[in-house]
């Protein structure tokens, strides 16, 4: 496996011993925020953020910088590669064809809606449309390991990872009381928890509000929208690779990343992955995600952060805002809901 398509830093390998202090920091700040999340119920990435925010003077420091760039990069990919393991075909079956199909217009329409809120700069529309559409925090960290890297796309990822991941704790708490006061069933709630809402624990947590059958279809949708995050991804690296200047006739390179990512998928939906297996991968790419996330704070100034601006902030609040209402509607009409 080519090293350099994970985003690993090759010069790196001359000298691991470098690398250490700036892993062992972002695993530091990763254990914090996972301590802090599961005794007060806070969402573990958005705290791996804002810890890792605070370390910004020290993960400048030479002797620290190699191992957080290497943790936000070669980390990062390797965590979304593993997420291979989450998708299931036997869920995409199950949800039907009807449901199947509403569930990928939705996603369609709000990255679509993303891009054309974004009006010239098209990364930051597929960033955040791609979040709210599909995964949350998981969905951005994926969608921009696939875009060529710069200083601004960092800042972008931070920010939408923040904003994506406290609108879906919001939602956690209010889209479950809102549905059943407007009189939809525990059907077409699951379905609009599921549909609407961008993080799986948010989702399943939505749920269980109700009733454990309303968050076990909720949760059903809501990795259907995973699912269709590898088609996100080849569609993504064929726009990036097509608008590059390379000739054309050079072949259209697939990240290392990706490559696995589709391995796993077919090794766990073809029953070479074990369960325990599919479980320790899923679990492994969690603690990833968390350690890159810690390292992606760490590399950030906070006033860096905040000169994104109001307007992504608003655009990531309407495209959360237009997602709720496209599948409220959808639940109305779909077969089997009401």
């Amino acid at each position: 496996m080519n090293r350099a398509a994970f985003g690993w830093p090759s010069p790196l390998f001359s000298n691991t011993r470098c690398l250490y202090p700036g892993v062992a920091l972002a695993v530091v700040i990763g254990l914090a925020a996972l301590f802090l999340s599961e005794h007060y119920g806070a969402p573990v990435m958005l705290l791996a953020l804002l810890i890792g925010m605070v370390f910004n003077p020290l993960a400048e420091e030479a002797a620290v910088a190699p191992g957080i760039t290497f943790s936000s990069k070669a980390l990062l990919r390797a965590g979304v590669a593993l997420l291979g393991v989450r998708v299931s075909v036997s869920d995409i079956a199950s949800i039907g064809l009807a449901g199947f199909g509403t569930i990928a217009g939705l996603l369609g329409g709000t990255i679509l809606l993303g891009l054309l809120l974004s009006r010239r700069d098209w990364q930051s529309g597929v960033l955040t449309g791609g979040a709210v559409a599909i995964c949350g925090a998981s969905a951005a960290l994926a969608i921009s390991a696939c875009l060529p890297k710069s200083k601004a796309l960092e800042q972008e990822t931070l920010f939408t990872v923040v904003a994506v991941t406290a609108l879906s704790t919001l939602a956690m708490i209010v889209y479950p009381i809102a549905l059943v006061q407007v009189g939809f069933s525990k059907a077409q709630t699951a379905f609009v928890l599921g549909a609407s809402i961008h993080d799986v624990a948010q989702v399943v947590g939505a749920g269980l509000t109700i009733s454990e059958k309303t968050a076990e279809l909720a949760a059903l949708v809501k990795m259907v929208r995973v699912s269709l995050l590898p088609l996100v991804l080849c569609v993504l690296i064929l726009v990036v690779s097509a608008s590059g200047k390379q000739d054309r006739a050079r072949k259209i390179p697939v990240p290392g990343f990706l490559i696995v990512f589709f391995a796993l998928a077919l090794l766990a939906n073809t029953g070479w992955l074990t369960e325990r297996m599919a479980d320790f991968a899923a679990y492994t790419s969690k603690w990833l995600m968390i350690i890159a996330i810690s390292a992606l704070g760490a590399k950030t100034a906070l006033r860096s952060l905040a000169s994104v601006g109001s307007a992504k902030l608003a655009r990531i609040g309407g495209l959360t805002l237009v997602l709720l209402i496209a599948s409220a509607l959808s639940a109305c009409f779909l077969p089997g809901l009401s």
